[in-house]
């Protein structure tokens, strides 16, 4: 698919983005963009306006105002074309658990309209090292094996956004740290990442920038060791260190409280 843009301009741009739900004004003035090979996080407490932020750009929920567009495509003028852009991997998959791994493959591929042989298909499980699952039920797979097919089926079109939420969750460390590698991998080919996350570790080690939002307002935006040098000397970042070295988690804390949301 041609599209009007080019590796110098950002793949995802959202610009003065309101989000309401009759009268709570869940996101406020959001604007960020996330350009090609970058890997962007959206970071917040529960509540804070990430999920509505990220379903916007999924196109899940009609904004009150602002513009979201995605591969230079206006998501108000032309959301085919921004859908056919994107790729999405949720925090659980919904994938048919009978069939088996490359029935799955073979469906969402053909949804796409991208031929598969045989040849191919066991190609793409030996990157993801799942040659030996062909015929495995998705049912049957661990967590971080499904995660891994999950990120197949959202990039098998090779989207220039791929949009992740909590893509780590209850994976043991092994699994994360392959999951880390394969995104990674993704911003070394080009495509434009952008996750949320509730893991401090997973944005200082994968991000190259991150937005730090709450009460539906983005508090800050830069990389995550630029924002830790920009906030180190504040009262309630030192207030909420524990271990004498400023982290990033003491950062996230400082500036957003340690109250529970719920």
């Amino acid at each position: 698919m041609n599209t009007p843009t080019s590796q110098y301009q950002p793949v995802l741009r959202v610009e003065n983005l309101d989000v309401r739900y009759g009268s709570f004004q869940a996101v406020k003035n959001v604007s960020f963009y996330v350009h090609p090979g970058e890997i962007f996080g959206l970071l917040g407490p529960n509540g804070a306006g990430k999920t509505s932020t990220l379903s916007a750009v999924e196109g899940l929920l009609k904004p009150d105002s602002g513009t979201i567009r995605v591969a230079g495509y206006d998501y108000r003028k032309q959301p085919l074309h921004v859908r056919a852009s994107m790729g999405v991997q949720l925090q659980s998959t919904s994938f048919q658990p009978e069939l088996t791994v490359s029935e799955i493959i073979q469906l969402y591929a053909g949804i796409y309209g991208i031929p598969l042989t045989p040849e191919k298909i066991v190609a793409i499980l030996a990157g993801i090292k799942l040659e030996d699952s062909a015929n495995k039920r998705f049912g049957q797979l661990s967590g971080g094996q499904q995660q891994r097919v999950s990120l197949v089926i959202a990039t098998i079109h090779h989207p220039p956004l791929v949009l992740m939420d909590e893509p780590t969750t209850g994976l043991d460390p092994q699994s994360r740290r392959q999951l880390w590698e394969r995104i990674e991998s993704m911003r070394d080919k080009g495509h434009a990442i952008l996750l949320t996350t509730h893991s401090m570790e997973e944005a200082e080690s994968v991000c190259d920038r991150i937005a730090i939002i709450d009460h539906g307002q983005i508090i800050t935006t830069d990389s995550p060791q630029a924002i830790i040098d920009s906030n180190r000397d504040k009262p309630e970042v030192i207030r909420a260190s524990r271990r004498g070295k400023i982290t990033l988690e003491d950062v996230f804390i400082g500036l957003t409280g340690a109250a529970v949301r719920s």
